[in-house]
């Protein structure tokens, strides 16, 4: 039994999701700091008590709905959405575009269907149609 827990958590993909994991608990002090330390001032410089919305709903002392702090934790999603896409997700698409512009391709077109076959193909593998060599 022993020897079957360590082959499990020695298996490639646990190990990749653990990686995964602890990169991501970082990155996410990372985005979380860039928000608290450089977004959320412009927030508390416009606002007067800090959050841009302040709303309750308030029925029979009972039951209270704080809409507004509802409205201002969306607020806060979407800027760090915003934040991750335009310093993450931005620049790193940009970085695979370079990356990858130079790397010759192993496949080309079928002229009849479109799809992706290999260079060396001499017949479509979707479509069936006869493929010259010497088209790309």
């Amino acid at each position: 039994m022993l020897k079957d827990f360590k082959k499990f958590v020695l298996r490639g993909n646990v190990v990749d999701l653990a990686v995964a994991v602890v990169v991501g608990a970082a990155f996410n002090s990372v985005i979380q700091s860039i928000v608290k330390d450089f977004i959320t001032p412009l927030i508390v410089g416009i606002s007067k008590n800090g959050k841009l919305i302040s709303g309750k709903l308030v029925i029979d002392q009972r039951f209270i709905f704080n809409w507004g702090d509802f409205i201002n934790t969306l607020l806060s999603f979407l800027i760090v959405a915003t934040v991750v896409f335009f310093f993450v997700v931005q620049p790193i698409t940009k970085l695979q575009k370079i990356s990858t512009k130079n790397v010759e391709s192993t496949t080309k077109k079928c002229p009849e269907c479109l799809n992706d076959i290999p260079k060396k193909a001499s017949r479509c593998g979707f479509c069936g149609i006869k493929i010259k060599n010497n088209t790309n």
